[in-house]
């Protein structure tokens, strides 16, 4: 069923545009405007067959097939998340189409807390690992019946981050590395949790990214992914600040001429894959 699902949407996209994408990017909470500087088209979520609709805040819910930086890419302009409601499978659903598009490296991004204390509003992360407690209870989009014409049964996410991509991203953009915890939400992590994934050695906190990840080493694909740290996640209760959607949208909003600057010199710089 999901293999039919996959294909339906894969071939209604091609008859749509000739781009052949070697690239898929996500784009998280703010930071679509980095699919304006696509040169090619743009398909809204709710034309293509069983492919989720976003529904959050900051996803504009368009698929953007083109020229970004001289390469051809797909661009995912919002992504869905477990807190609207959708299975995991529905979550990591539009990275399965974009490999089927023909995709061979993915970038994702997403608006993130920081919790290590050396991270501060602005700054941008290359992600090395993840912890999930969502996965880790049983949401993983790879459960159920397997296809093996996809990908493997048991997919290792032992360096799930490629290591090369994750060194050039830190060599083009001077990043630091982190370790992003992964929860469902979508309420906002309460302080005894952001002490318990800190005291793990996690570094960042947010709502999305790893099932697309899974999806995406189960389909053979390099996975490069960066934060946006868009707030201070709160770690004690005797801390006053509340935590609230619209200073992470200032802050991704800010971010925005930053994460430009660093796909320009970044996408051109992507090897090419040949398998």
């Amino acid at each position: 069923m999901f293999r039919t699902r996959m294909d339906t949407a894969a071939a209604f996209i091609r008859e749509r545009t000739d781009i052949r994408p070697e690239i898929a990017l996500v784009l998280g909470s703010g930071l679509g405007p980095l699919a304006d500087q696509v040169e090619g088209i743009a398909i809204p979520y709710s034309e293509i067959p069983d492919f989720p609709v976003s529904t959050a805040p900051g996803h504009e819910g368009r698929l953007i097939l083109g020229r970004l930086f001289g390469r051809d890419c797909v661009v995912m302009q919002g992504r869905v998340h477990l807190y609207e409601g959708y299975s995991p499978q529905d979550v990591a659903f539009p990275v399965a189409v974009m490999a089927a598009l023909g995709a061979k490296t993915i970038v994702l991004t997403n608006a993130a807390g920081g919790m290590n204390p050396d991270y501060a509003v602005g700054d941008l992360v290359v992600i090395e690992d993840h912890l999930s407690l969502a996965v880790a209870s049983g949401l993983d989009p790879l459960l159920g019946p397997n296809d093996p014409k996809l990908g493997p049964r048991f997919v290792s996410m032992n360096r799930a981050y490629d290591p090369d991509l994750v060194a050039l991203a830190e060599r083009i953009g001077g990043l630091r590395r982190g370790t992003y915890a992964h929860v469902a939400g979508p309420s906002f992590e309460p302080p005894a949790l952001i002490r318990l994934l800190r005291s793990a050695g996690c570094d960042l906190v947010g709502m999305s990214t790893v099932p697309e990840v899974i999806m995406a080493r189960h389909m053979g694909l390099r996975v490069l992914a960066l934060s946006a740290v868009t707030n201070i996640a709160v770690a004690s209760v005797a801390d006053t600040h509340v935590t609230n959607e619209d200073e992470v949208w200032k802050a991704a909003k800010a971010l925005q001429p930053k994460l430009l600057a660093l796909m320009q010199a970044l996408i051109p710089a992507l090897p090419e894959v040949t398998e």
